[in-house]
């Protein structure tokens, strides 16, 4: 009888280390996964773009830069409006990402998954990731939330 015992508890034990195992196999979803990929259409020529990506990957994020002479074919496949545009286009998990938004909106997006197209900060505003300058005073902007046909929204502000 002992015998018989010694060899059930071999087996549940057994058994929970093969489950162990194949869970530990399971890829991650995206959410679970620390480092998204970021896919940042940018010119070659950019060195706000640069820095931009420098702080995308100091927050964790694998970035993709692909180096385009042309955005404007980018921006408008995107339907990103004229009046958001900024130096450098991103796309992540569906969203799109306009301009220098902080990489912590970007997180937030990420877990809180509105219905929006995407995310901007229309123009460079000095003090913005990327756009940090020696001596000067960051100005207050705001990243907005954009959908293609609605009104655009105040997704945070920076002062």
């Amino acid at each position: 009888m002992r015998w018989f015992l010694s060899l059930i508890l071999l087996a549940l034990f057994t058994l929970a280390a093969a489950c162990t195992a194949q869970r530990a196999e399971q890829p991650l979803s995206a959410a679970q996964n620390a480092a998204e990929i970021i896919t940042v259409y940018k010119s070659p020529t950019c060195g706000c773009c640069s820095d931009w990506i420098a702080h995308l990957k100091e927050a964790g994020f694998t970035v993709e830069a692909v180096d385009r002479d042309d955005l404007a074919a980018i921006k408008a496949q995107h339907q990103v409006p004229a009046r958001l545009q900024s130096c450098h286009t991103a796309l992540v998990e569906g969203y799109v990402i306009e301009g220098h938004v902080p990489a912590k909106e970007i997180r937030r997006l990420l877990t809180e998954r509105p219905p929006i197209t995407g995310l901007a900060v229309p123009g460079m505003p000095i003090g913005s990731p990327g756009m940090e300058i020696d001596g000067f005073t960051p100005e207050p902007y705001d990243v907005l939330a954009f959908t293609t046909g609605q009104a655009d929204a105040i997704y945070a502000n920076y002062r």
